[in-house]
């Protein structure tokens, strides 16, 4: 589904470089869950940011669906992005001027998906996600376990074959975090989802069929999980 091989990513800190990634190798499978742990620094978001086409490899190979996507311009990489990879981030990145219904259409609207079709499936996803009664709250109306819920409802929108969720629980309480863990298991079960999680959290890591720990932009551990 996703291989990198030998990639590596650079940053420029004024005459500094900074090495996030260093010749990082792995594949993600079709159906599993995978999770990257690792402390602050160690290069695990990068890693996700690479693999989601939001960042490009300073060398290496990045393969999407069997398709060297390091190499591709930026409106290939966006249709990618648009069509097979939804995102789930710890902020939840929601339009806080739009309602819950409409933040899950908009992956529809940049896809030109028809209107009618577009609120058919945008109230079936907030249905599915106990958020029915909600669809027409604006983000600060609901509570963080909501938003999230929202945010991976339009992850799921344009029917991608993989979510890159970044620290999906980290600004969550515990109950809200539970249920979040609870809705991508459950994607993963009934749907055949595969999903990439980075994280801190020992609970959202008992989740994984692998999980892999990076340390200085380098994979140091591999296990297998349940």
């Amino acid at each position: 589904m996703i291989k990198l091989v030998s990639v590596t990513k650079i940053y420029k800190m004024g005459t500094e470089e900074v090495r996030a990634l260093d010749r990082v190798t792995l594949e993600v499978y079709p159906g599993e869950i995978l999770v990257v742990m690792g402390p602050s620094g160690s290069g695990k978001s990068t890693l996700l940011h690479i693999m989601g086409c939001l960042d490009r490899p300073t060398s290496g190979h990045v393969y999407i669906d069997g398709k060297d996507v390091s190499r591709f311009n930026d409106r290939q990489l966006a249709r990618v992005r648009n069509t097979m990879l939804g995102f789930v981030f710890q902020q939840f990145n929601l339009l806080p001027q739009l309602t819950a219904l409409e933040n899950v259409e908009l992956p529809m609207v940049y896809a030109e998906v028809p209107r009618k079709k577009r609120l058919e499936r945008a109230k079936e996803l907030l249905t599915n996600f106990e958020l029915a009664d909600r669809m027409k709250h604006r983000p600060t109306q609901l509570s963080g376990g909501q938003q999230q819920r929202v945010a991976i409802a339009r992850a799921l929108a344009n029917n991608p074959k993989v979510i890159l969720a970044d620290e999906p629980t980290g600004n969550l309480d515990t109950i809200s975090g539970e249920i979040v863990i609870e809705n991508l298991v459950r994607l993963n079960r009934e749907k055949g989802m595969t999903v990439v999680v980075v994280t801190h959290d020992p609970e959202m890591a008992a989740i994984g069929h692998r999980v892999i720990h990076m340390r200085d932009g380098h994979m140091v551990k591999e296990e297998v999980g349940r």
